[in-house]
């Protein structure tokens, strides 16, 4: 007989599974409709354009559906759902709750299929007569997105993993056999602390929208050697490919945003698998793009250019298996655990690649091949040139991210690179000298063919100005201490920039139409150019010359001689600064280290500089202490901290138990044996650091997100503390509330004190003050590490740039096509 399981609510899972069944089934029918619609030569028959219509927006529901259910599980905290109870608690805020929502595969899977459902919506309204054949690809690909989220088990074998499992059906534990597990549930594991950031709200969503974009110019490319319409399907597909480009890297750069503010690698790109995994396809399609440009000016390159599209959806598939199938878990730590699901991310993938192979072979013969090579002095011929090193870096990404599975598929056990960041660095740099040059004096180069003079002398005269910019740049910048093609990157990026910035200057003549180029072209270069000078040029300024380390355990993970220990109300030099840490704050589930540095002229000893950073950190028992940084931000440079240890600091799960102060807590131990203290208003209790002066008595304090009925008291001790010299004041409260006591204690870090305001003595006509005080020469410290970032700004300035290049770009192609 089935347990009865007490407080599970089963309906919205329920549902939610039925939305995912619904989900699959319409979108495989709307692909078979597309399918059908487009073979059948009767083109009047409109039935199966109609149905496959008609299922495609039920699945759009469907989608919908699932997320509408997944969300209300999570934000009203069913932990009877294990996505809930693994991703989300209910400590968090609600913006954290919408990143819990993607944090797992399932979640992620959902993301991608509701971009790609709205996307689909979108070319059933624009398509036109492409409708039939690129839907068919779009819904196909939809199908495989909504069987990842199934979760059944059919002939021993698993299909997807469902958002909507129950806990006890996902973990086999004594504890779910008692039909009042729940009881014992009390809450979720949380959000990944270092998920707990506003980029990570903002990222993922518009990762996985570049990544569902890219669905759209494969399926216009296979859509166009399905139908034998080997040119119509160019100028469509440039539109939609500047679209992917545009929102992946966004995406991506999203991503170093989230990684430079949160994690402590410090810096922005880290080369990490799961890093380059979305990189690869951004830079094919970029080539792609590029490609279709040229085959649309010239009639050149067009296998190139439908192998670069196709190639570029087939890639973010790759990518969605090397992060999803625990291939990567040795070698990245982005990636996600294997659900069971590596077969069917296969089959996805291998479904796509035979569809683009068959395509591509039976039309071979028919293919708008030319035979005659393009001009050297023209423009396509170079752009071409860019498109296949774009392509050659690529295979080096491919090669050596895919290690593990060149491992798995040979039995071999080739490690990876023991410096990946330095091969990286050094390769990609090298392709990235041969692009930049190629993105500048492919500027002087006309179409079909060019005047070899004019070119000769508008390219030496720019070079010339480029070698003199960007000497000076390396000189100030201090990057000639670096590696030689750090310095050749400078030199074609500027050049990029000098080169480009001459077409910005047509605008004047009325050639607005090169201008979204040119600043994507722009952008891009002053990206590079930021991100040489920042990562080649960084510098640690908390030298440790002491000599004193901290301990085995973090010489694993830091060193010693790059980071500071900071005694508290301690002023010490790091860099050209004083640095004093001078308290500390707490936030949620954060630890906030308040850090104040003071810039002082050696000569006169005024204070030129005067700020404060918060660097923070949160005690998770499973990961340990996971520290985000602060960063003070120039207009030519960051300053850049973060804590590395900290003492004392104190756990998650101790911060949520002390909620609010109340009660005995678990930082307690920091403290000697608490005094309670009798006293009136006036009076003073000395303890060993200063004074506690009782001054008043606030009658009506509150207390943050308590509400108080009619019969409820709130009554602030006032408190005036003297110590060190300084004056502060504090205001602990003690509340009745339906009967009961509760006091909300106060910190004064300064001062080595927290106070409780503990009773109210109407008989004796006095208060009770606890006081806790922390023991002598126990101060609290951290351990800081921060660093000098040169030169960031043009990274970040050059991504915006080159997104509003893209805009423009994408506006003028649409334009192009309204006229079509």
């Amino acid at each position: 007989m089935d347990i009865q399981f007490k407080g599970e609510h089963l309906l919205p899972g329920q549902l939610g599974q039925f939305f995912i069944i619904l989900a699959f089934g319409s979108a495989l029918f709307s692909a078979i409709s597309y399918y059908f619609a487009t073979v059948n030569k009767n083109q009047l028959d409109q039935s199966w354009k109609k149905m496959a219509r008609y299922s495609y927006f039920i699945n759009t529901l469907s989608v919908i559906g699932i997320g509408s259910c997944l969300f209300y599980i999570i934000y009203t905290n069913l932990f009877e759902y294990h996505y809930a109870w693994a991703h989300s608690s209910k400590t968090l805020p609600v913006y954290y709750i919408i990143s819990s929502y993607w944090e797992g595969q399932e979640g992620s899977f959902w993301l991608w299929g509701f971009w790609q459902a709205l996307l689909g919506n979108i070319l059933i309204w624009k398509a036109k007569s492409w409708e039939n054949p690129v839907m068919a690809v779009v819904a196909l690909s939809q199908a495989f997105i909504a069987s990842m989220l199934i979760g059944v088990e059919m002939f021993g074998t698993r299909v997807g993993s469902s958002p909507f499992i129950l806990l006890r059906q996902a973990i086999e534990a004594p504890i779910f056999s008692r039909p009042d597990y729940l009881n014992y549930v009390k809450d979720g594991n949380g959000l990944n602390p270092l998920l707990q950031n506003y980029w990570m709200v903002i990222h993922p969503p518009t990762l996985f929208l570049g990544f569902a974009s890219m669905v759209v110019p494969f399926a216009y490319a296979i859509a166009g050697l399905w139908q034998r319409r080997y040119k119509e399907w160019i100028k469509p597909t440039i539109s939609y490919s500047l679209f992917a480009v545009m929102v992946l890297g966004t995406g991506i750069i999203m991503g170093s945003f989230w990684a430079y503010e949160s994690l402590n690698f410090g810096g922005f790109w880290a080369w990490d698998p799961v890093e380059n995994a979305s990189f690869i396809p951004w830079l094919t399609l970029i080539g792609g793009v590029h490609v279709l440009v040229v085959y649309k000016n010239t009639g050149h390159s067009y296998f190139t250019a439908a192998f670069l599209v196709i190639i570029s959806f087939i890639l973010v598939l790759y990518a969605s298996f090397l992060t999803r199938s625990g291939i990567l878990g040795s070698t990245s730590v982005h990636a996600f655990t294997d659900l069971g699901m590596s077969w069917q991310l296969l089959v996805f993938l291998f479904a796509f690649i035979a569809i683009a192979v068959w395509m591509l072979v039976s039309r071979w013969k028919e293919l708008p091949i030319t035979k005659k090579d393009e001009e050297t002095y023209s423009r396509e011929f170079w752009m071409f040139v860019g498109a296949i090193f774009l392509a050659l870096s690529c295979l080096q990404l491919i090669v050596v991210t895919s290690i593990p599975v060149w491992n798995a598929i040979f039995g071999t056990k080739t490690a990876p690179p023991t410096e990946p960041v330095k091969l990286y660095n050094i390769i990609q740099s090298s392709f990235a000298v041969v692009i930049t040059l190629l993105m500048g004096f492919a500027q002087f180069l006309k179409y079909k063919r060019s005047d070899a003079t004019t070119f000769l002398i508008r390219s030496v005269v720019y070079l010339l100005f480029a070698a003199l910019i960007s000497g000076l740049i390396i000189w100030v910048s201090g990057l000639y201490h670096t590696q030689l093609v750090y310095m050749l990157v400078i030199f074609g990026s500027v050049y990029a920039v000098l080169a480009n910035t001459k077409y910005l200057a047509d605008i004047f003549k009325g050639k607005t139409k090169l201008v979204g180029s040119a600043v994507a072209h722009i952008g891009f270069a002053l990206l590079l150019i930021g991100a040489v000078i920042s990562s080649g040029t960084s510098k640690v300024i908390t030298v440790n010359d002491s000599g004193i380390g901290f301990g085995s355990e973090f010489e694993k993970v830091g060193n010693s001689r790059e980071n500071l220990r900071l005694d508290f109300n301690t002023p010490t030099k790091v860099g050209p600064y004083t640095a004093t840490y001078v308290g500390d704050s707490l936030n949620g589930p954060n630890h906030y280290f308040k850090v104040n540095y003071k810039l002082i002229d050696s000569k006169s000893g005024k204070i030129r500089e005067n700020f404060t950073l918060l660097p923070n950190a949160q005690a998770n028992r499973k990961m340990g202490l996971v520290c985000s940084p602060d960063t003070k931000h120039y207009v030519f440079k960051d300053m850049y901290s973060y804590v590395s240890i900290a003492w004392p600091m104190k756990f998650q799960e101790d911060q949520i138990a002390e909620k609010e102060g109340h009660g005995e807590s678990n930082d307690d131990k920091e403290y000697a044996k608490p005094v309670a203290h009798e006293i009136n208003i006036g009076d003073t209790i000395r303890y060993r650091a200063g004074l506690i002066i009782l001054k008043a008595l606030n009658k009506d304090a509150k207390v943050r997100d308590i509400p108080m009925a009619k019969n409820d008291v709130a009554v602030g001790a006032q408190l005036e503390v003297q110590s060190n010299g300084k004056v502060f004041t504090t205001e602990p409260i003690f509340m009745i509330k339906g009967g009961s006591k509760f006091d909300f204690s106060k910190k004064v870090d300064s001062a080595d004190l927290k106070v409780r305001f503990t009773n109210i003595l109407p008989e004796k006509g006095k208060m009770e003050i606890t006081t806790y005080v922390k023991p002598e020469g126990e101060k609290p410290y951290i351990v800081m590490k921060a660093i000098e970032f040169p030169s960031i700004n043009f990274f970040w300035s050059g991504t915006i740039i080159m997104v509003i290049g893209f805009l423009l770009s994408i506006f003028r192609r649409n334009k192009e096509l309204k006229t079509v």
